[in-house]
């Protein structure tokens, strides 16, 4: 149930110019809730690391307008059954929470899970050739048996292709959008939009009335980047938006997958020029990517997982602690061994190769590993 009188305080911080995300959760993690920042006065704001005088000033002079603002998307939230998503809220895209410049208020209208088990992106020109728009349409429809959820921004060519084909095999997309959840752009989409509501979801940080003026559409482009598992690129130029979400994606850590094109076409060169730059990885279908992403056994628990990981003898202490984390599972995910053994990642890759050159484990595409021992 939702908590309305908080979320009038967590809307107000974005109302506020000079707030950004970062510190937005540095006030939070200061002051406990978002009314409290509210509540603070300006020697307090002062004592936040991060946090100048002219902040402080705007916060406390801008208050009153920020909440009659955010007292007025709230109204427009409960009016049209839009989902509020704070950044500790269960429901916030998990994957997205761990990106730092995560927004802390989302909007959402839909009924698919934002944290499923795999999320893909789509992206690619808008001005698509015939055999770049069939791509699409082939990759899709292999994803049929998948159980994925197909993340795209809504805009002419890939990104509507990707949608409409989702739609047609009953696999959920959500269209990640530039402006606030009271319009559409482009229009032209207006239709599919309302169809994948019921079969996946809109997506947005901007509030009601927010315009798709050419600044927010990068900041869409993180969301997109920072929600999915993998992104994958169909046709590009050499810049553009396709290239500027890649990026981004790279930056989180995210599986970057590109189909290549003949060379010397235009729409060739984005996604040829992150493959030669092994900036993403080559794929010619669908199968290619389940493949690399190590998601053939989707559903089913290999007999080895339901026994017990026998230890090593011959570990050290940082190794028995990684062999560990295989204890329920023979097969984890770099991220997931990290959680686990609460360990950095970069010192969590070092101890997996040593038990890789052991032959206790064995690297699997995807960052996945398996315990083999």
């Amino acid at each position: 149930m939702t908590d309305w009188e908080a979320l009038k305080y967590q809307i107000g911080l974005t109302c506020i110019d000079g707030i950004g995300h970062i510190n937005a959760k540095h006030l939070i993690a200061y002051c406990g809730s978002a009314k409290a920042v509210f509540e603070a006065r300006k020697g307090q704001l002062l004592k936040i690391p991060g946090i100048g005088s002219i902040l402080a000033k705007s916060i406390v002079v801008n208050a009153s307008n920020a909440l009659r603002l955010a007292e007025g998307e709230v109204e427009f939230i409960e009016k049209h059954k839009i989902t509020p998503l704070f950044y500790t809220d269960e429901a916030y895209p998990h994957r997205l929470k761990h990106c730092a410049d995560a927004p802390i208020m989302l909007y959402y209208k839909g009924n698919a899970n934002l944290n499923a088990t795999k999320v893909i992106g789509v992206v690619g020109t808008r001005c698509p050739s015939t055999e770049g728009v069939e791509q699409t349409v082939r990759f899709i429809k292999d994803l049929e048996q998948s159980d994925v959820i197909v993340v795209s921004g809504l805009a002419y060519g890939i990104d509507i292709t990707a949608h409409k084909e989702s739609l047609l095999h009953a696999i959920p997309t959500i269209g990640v959008l530039a402006h606030g959840l009271d319009r559409l752009y482009p229009e032209a989409h207006h239709y599919i939009a309302k169809k994948m509501i019921n079969c996946g979801g809109l997506l947005t940080e901007f509030m009601s009335g927010t315009n798709p003026d050419a600044v927010n559409f990068p900041k869409r482009n993180r969301i997109v980047a920072g929600m999915i598992d993998a992104l994958v690129v169909i046709e590009s130029k050499r810049t553009g938006g396709s290239l500027i979400t890649a990026t981004i994606a790279q930056s989180y850590n995210k599986d970057v997958f590109a189909f290549p094109g003949r060379p010397g076409e235009p729409l060739a060169e984005g996604p040829n020029g992150l493959i030669k730059q092994n900036k993403a990885s080559l794929i010619e279908n669908a199968a290619d990517l389940i493949y690399a992403m190590n998601w053939q056994q989707s559903g089913r628990i290999p007999e080895k997982e339901k026994g017990q990981t026998v230890m090593p003898l011959h570990l050290k202490p940082e190794e028995e602690i990684i062999a560990r984390c295989f204890t329920s599972k023979s097969e984890l995910h770099l991220d997931e061994i990290s959680f686990l053994a609460e360990m950095p990642v970069s010192k969590a890759i070092t101890n997996l190769l040593n038990l890789e050159f052991s032959h206790l484990i064995k690297s699997l595409p995807g960052k996945m590993y398996k315990w083999v021992a």
